[in-house]
C-alpha cells in the first residue's frame, strides 16, 4: 500500500529553509520521504507518537540528529508533513 504525502505550504517553506541550512542531509531527507510513502512503519524510520502538547502528532527520523514531525491519517492513507528539524527542537505552530 502506498501512502500519500501531503506537503502544506507551511511545511514546504520550512523544508526549503532547513535544506538550505543543511544541504549535507538532502539525500537522507529524500530517502526518508520515499520510505515514508512506501511504509511509514518501516523500522529505520523509528515512527513514534509525540507526547504532551504534541500528542496528536508523530515523528520519523531522518538521521540521529534530525526528524520530520507529521500527522498520519491511516484510514485515508494520508501523511501530512508538519515540520522538520532537530530531535530536541520544539515544533512551533503558525
Amino acid at each position: 500500500m502506498i501512502y500519500r504525502l501531503i506537503y502544506p505550504d507551511s511545511y514546504l517553506n520550512r523544508a526549503r529553509k532547513f535544506l538550505k541550512k543543511h544541504p549535507e542531509i538532502r539525500g537522507q531527507y529524500q530517502k526518508t520521504l520515499e520510505l515514508l510513502e512506501l511504509n511509514p512503519h518501516h523500522p529505520s524510520l523509528r515512527l513514534h507518537h509525540l507526547q504532551g502538547r504534541l500528542s496528536p502528532l508523530s515523528s520519523v527520523s531522518i538521521n540521529r540528529s534530525y526528524r520530520i514531525v507529521l500527522e498520519i491519517i491511516i484510514q485515508d492513507h494520508d501523511i501530512i508533513l508538519v515540520d522538520l528539524g532537530h530531535h530536541d527542537q520544539v515544533y512551533r505552530k503558525d
